[in-house]
């Protein structure tokens, strides 16, 4: 084997998934067809969830400390959202959840790629794949420039027009994209105070985000617009007339564009492969997923699937992956992105992206506005938007509010739970330190911790998702199922 796994592309997903690798002792080879980092911002915003998962690993504080990443704030449909909810608010061991972030994608994805160098892995830049095969112990990848890299596993994050599936002929679902809306960077005048959405009585509209600032400390903004004729094909080049002629539709002479960066026009396609993992392929990010940019689930979403998937092949490749350890990351993720499948396509029909004022979108967005002023109604939508609401099937164990899904932040002793999790092993909560004999035998891949914690037991996985919470008799079973066989000698 040249390594044990293949990553095919560089954007966030890719590099999380390397890193992930990294970290679960499995070598690791990132090859991206680019001959260097893309300059379009793509997602602007880091969902909550996603950046407990970057502090579980140590990288929140150095990525926040790299620049100005303000505050962001989540909407459903345009709609404002509150901030993600404590799950246990009156708990004196919880800490609470990160608020969103304004983070370029362009700009995590340096972030992303300079840890990684730090850890002597760059990026093989200029790699084209062409041709690949499989046997039941590897992996042949073939790129244009005539490398051959054979490996035990491949993970295709190589985004939505991804070759790795094509290749693979993996069945792809969904609807193809009915119209276009446009996405760029822009520095503006004119849009403080404004509201992040906007629309005018004709149907046209405009999002408009924080993305920090330029090289020169000038504010960034994205720009979202859209209305009645301004679906074109993708491939119209987007010119500064016709983002000015979108502002006036909206803002009159308010708002004026003061230097357009990079734009794009972007589909409402929505598409998840049927199958996450084809033999010793995993598909991730853009590659198994592709849907309208809202609320960047799709950036958030593809770092989410190499979170899940990165410390499974690192078991996998060192031999301590249960039966069917690698096949849980279909079952996880596929659910996970049906459920962003739904809540993008029922964003995009209250948002009336086309501006057709049908009176019955209208009615319906008008409701909707309401009831999600209901307390239980902007939980289950904040938790949906911020990722926290993910909640993954756990058999061994019986039903509990924090079963399957993000562990919280607890305090433990001198230590916090996120700080325990960068090591890249389990965690086991023991606060009547009682579970030790149990645990012993995973003692080389499980630490256990929070003796004294105001806390129940309970089993927390790599990736920060709780596994088991419930009685000793339970604990063994699962700790099989998600950590392999137990040590022999103990």
């Amino acid at each position: 084997m040249d390594t044990d796994v293949l990553v095919v592309g560089a954007g966030p997903t890719g590099l999380t998934a390397a890193n992930e690798l990294l970290l679960a002792g499995a070598s690791t080879v990132l090859a991206d067809r680019l001959p260097g980092r893309s300059i379009l911002s793509r997602a602007g915003g880091v969902q909550t969830r996603t950046l407990e998962a970057l502090d579980q690993r140590g990288l929140l504080e150095p990525l926040l400390a790299s620049g100005d990443h303000p505050i962001g704030g989540s909407h459903f449909a345009g709609i404002p959202l509150p901030g993600a909810p404590d799950p246990d608010p009156g708990s004196a061991a919880f800490r609470p959840r990160q608020p969103w972030r304004s983070v370029p994608q362009v700009v995590l994805e340096a972030f992303l790629e300079e840890h990684l160098a730090g850890q002597g892995l760059r990026v093989r830049r200029d790699y084209e794949l062409v041709s690949l095969g499989q046997d039941e112990e590897s992996v042949t990848a073939t790129f244009a420039n005539g490398e051959v890299v054979r490996a035990r596993y491949l993970v295709a994050a190589d985004g939505g027009h991804s070759t790795v599936r094509s290749l693979l002929k993996a069945e792809f679902p969904g609807r193809a994209g009915t119209l276009t809306t446009i996405a760029a960077d822009v520095r503006l005048s004119g849009a403080d105070g404004l509201p992040t959405h906007h629309h005018s009585p004709d149907g046209h509209w405009t999002g408009i985000f924080p993305l920090g600032t330029d090289g020169r400390g000038r504010p960034l903004r994205r720009l979202a617009m859209g209305g009645p004729g301004r679906s074109l094909p993708r491939d119209v080049p987007i010119t500064e007339e016709e983002i000015r002629d979108g502002l006036r539709a909206v803002f009159g002479e308010r708002v004026q564009l003061l230097e357009l960066c990079h734009a794009r026009r972007i589909t409402n396609a929505a598409r998840q492969v049927a199958r996450y993992r084809h033999g010793r392929v995993f598909l991730a990010g853009d590659a198994a997923h592709v849907h309208l940019p809202l609320g960047a689930q799709g950036m958030n979403g593809g770092m989410q699937d190499a979170f899940n998937l990165g410390w499974k092949l690192g078991a996998a490749v060192r031999g301590r992956a249960g039966e069917g350890l690698l096949d849980s990351y279909h079952t996880e993720r596929h659910l996970t992105g049906t459920t962003v499948l739904r809540n993008v396509q029922a964003q995009g029909l209250l948002m009336d992206w086309v501006g057709t004022r049908d009176p019955d979108v209208l009615a319906t967005r008008d409701l909707f506005a309401e009831l999600i002023t209901l307390p239980e109604v902007q939980r289950r939508l904040g938790g949906l938007m911020s990722g926290t609401a993910t909640r993954y099937p756990m058999p061994d164990t019986g039903p509990h509010p924090l079963l399957g899904g993000p562990v919280p932040d607890f305090d433990l002793g001198p230590t916090r739970m996120y700080e325990l999790l960068r090591s890249g092993r389990g965690v086991l909560v023991d606060p009547q330190d009682a579970l030790a004999g149990a645990v012993a035998p995973w003692a080389d891949r499980v630490d256990r911790a929070g003796a004294g914690a105001p806390v129940e037991p309970m089993l927390i996985r790599p990736d920060g998702h709780v596994c088991w919470v419930g009685t000793p008799e339970t604990l063994r079973p699962s700790l099989a199922r998600w950590f392999g066989a137990p040590n022999p000698t103990v």
